[in-house]
């Protein structure tokens, strides 16, 4: 990085918080905090919505899951489009009738107080996770261009989203959020038409989607019926209708972005657009990273992309094994850019060459056994490291071969969606324990000193999230594992949602002894690892739906039987 680089990057940094601060003055009261007077367009509410999911984690760890894995991953936003349906139809209206503050509190109107609380339970735990995950990502980041202490620029980056968070409001997230969707989609398609700019002469977009399909890159779709496969069509249309219903539907981090919209028929505006246009833009995200898998048969790539991991065995007893290994991975790279550039000649003139196909194929899976070997390494270099590199792959792209101005731009896009849905996470766990542990339960209070405690919630959440952020590690990558504490969560909280909208027999005893076992039930399954995490969503919500309507059944027999 160069001092443009630094311009852009810190000038969209202090703008943020700048704006945001500003931008807060006014909000005497908790529904102007929280709810920001229900006065937001519908477009700005499809923006923020989309802004508060599309995380930093989206745009580092996406691309490098398409850089190892291809563009499968999306099937897992497959059941999104009809998830916002759902939620148009069925929650929307409700929660606009009650005026809620929180999508919990709902739950007591249909319940009672000790469901409520138990929901909120349930996503505090999941969303401070979530958050601390989203304040990590850009830690990395930092971390890898300056070799500074990971933890210690954790922590700060976490203070200043604290202090963003603190003096912001609704009004200010939902504007600025604006403003961030189009600095990140702006960087992202001039990242992606840079790196096909930078193709060799005779590589076409079009011959690229054909090398990338033979190297097993654009198998989109995948028909299998085995629960074990991470992404399938199946598992995205229902655990991932299940996720998305109980994330946008139940999850108070997108439900506050909608409650603050001016009338029904915005607010469904809104999340029909966020609807549409999901699906493709994590499309484009993953076909970038395509793209840099391109640009890497013909440009030279690290044996490792984790620099931490780079510089600790260059410092140990393996460095040479370590180097024979990287000399190794230069000369398949150098017969994969011949064999590649032959082949997409001989594309150009419409001659397909299977031998060359099977040649690339080959030669893939030697660079692919190479980059084990080294991974290997560094395990026995130091067994406590993390040897999965997805999320350093795109950020190395970026530092070592965009041209300055666009490092900082494309620094500022990671980053904005960092402030941006890591405030959105922090405001919603606020307003959960604010609103959902404390007025709940404290009754007799000011409007002032409920939104005193609820400032002082982004104080207190914001500490912990940083402490989550400290001691996470890498869990396949992070895109991933965002998705498995969703999952882990989220089933529970969305199967006592559909019963106290749709199972009028099921009562408040019932659901609250049901939805506390099925979560126990819900964590014991992942341990055991015997099916794929999207299907948690799935078991989670049929468990809470089917059980307690057993467990009403034999509340209602026992109560009889008493009665007689």
């Amino acid at each position: 990085m160069n001092y443009i680089d630094w311009i852009i990057l810190s000038s969209t940094l202090l703008f943020i918080v700048i704006y945001g601060t500003l931008k807060s003055k006014g909000s005497k009261n908790v529904e102007e905090y929280i709810l920001a007077d229900q006065n937001t367009n519908w477009w700005t509410v499809g923006l923020s919505v989309m802004a508060t999911q599309a995380s930093a984690i989206t745009f580092l760890s996406t691309p490098g899951q398409a850089f190892h894995d291809g563009l499968g991953f999306v099937q897992f936003y497959f059941g999104l489009p009809l998830a916002m349906i759902v939620i148009c139809i069925a929650f929307i209206p409700v929660y606009h009738r009650l005026k809620v503050y929180t999508a919990y509190e709902f739950l007591e109107n249909r319940f009672d107080l000790k469901t409520r609380t138990l929901a909120a339970v349930i996503f505090l735990i999941q969303r401070s996770v979530g958050t601390g995950l989203t304040i990590y990502a850009p830690s990395i980041i930092l971390s890898s261009i300056l070799g500074w202490n990971l933890t210690y620029i954790t922590i700060t980056i976490g203070i200043l989203i604290i202090i963003y968070t603190y003096f912001g409001g609704t009004k200010a997230l939902n504007v600025t959020q604006k403003q961030q969707a189009f600095v990140i989609m702006f960087g992202m398609f001039i990242t992606f038409l840079l790196i096909i700019y930078k193709f060799p002469t005779e590589i076409t977009f079009s011959n690229s989607l054909d090398i990338a399909s033979i190297n097993g890159k654009m198998d989109i779709l995948n028909f299998s019926t085995d629960p074990s496969e991470k992404y399938t069509v199946w598992s995205g249309i229902t655990g991932g209708f299940f996720l998305m219903l109980a994330y946008f539907g139940t999850d108070q981090s997108q439900v506050g972005r909608y409650l603050s919209g001016k009338s029904i028929k915005e607010i469904q505006m809104g999340l029909i657009m966020n609807g549409a246009l999901k699906v493709p833009m994590q499309f484009f995200i993953l076909l970038v990273g395509v793209m840099v898998f391109i640009f890497f048969q013909f440009n030279k790539s690290p044996l490792h992309f984790n620099p931490n991991n780079t510089r600790m065995i260059e410092n140990s007893a393996y460095k040479t094994q370590y180097q024979e290994l990287e000399n190794e991975l230069d000369v398949v790279l150098e017969e994969k850019n011949e064999i590649t550039l032959l082949y997409s000649g001989q594309l150009n003139q419409d001659y397909d060459n299977p031998i060359l196909e099977e040649k690339m194929i080959n030669l893939n899976e030697k660079e692919r056994e190479i980059r084990k070997q080294g991974s290997e390494l560094i395990k026995k270099a130091n067994p406590s490291a993390e040897t999965n590199d997805k999320d350093y792959v795109f950020i190395y792209f970026i530092l070592n071969y965009l041209p300055h101005g666009l490092i900082g731009l494309l620094l500022a896009v990671i980053f904005s969606a960092a402030m941006s849905s890591s405030a959105s996470g922090l405001y919603a766990i606020a307003s959960a324990s604010a609103m959902d542990l404390y007025r709940s339960h404290v009754k007799d209070k000011t409007d002032e000193q409920y939104l005193k405690v609820t400032k002082y919630s982004v104080i207190f959440w914001g500490i912990v999230c940083i402490l989550t952020a400290c001691v996470i590690n890498l869990f396949e990558n992070l895109i991933q594992l965002v998705n498995i504490i969703g999952s882990i969560f989220y089933g529970t909280v969305l199967g006592i949602f559909l019963v106290a909208l749709f199972v009028k027999y099921v009562k408040a005893k019932a659901i609250f002894w049901t939805g506390l076992f099925v979560q126990i039930s819900v964590i014991y399954i992942f341990l055991l690892d015997i099916v794929g995490y999207l299907w948690l969503n799935l078991i989670g919500t049929l468990g809470v739906i089917l059980l307690s309507i057993i467990v009403q059944f034999f509340i209602n027999m026992n109560s009889e039987k008493k009665m007689n």
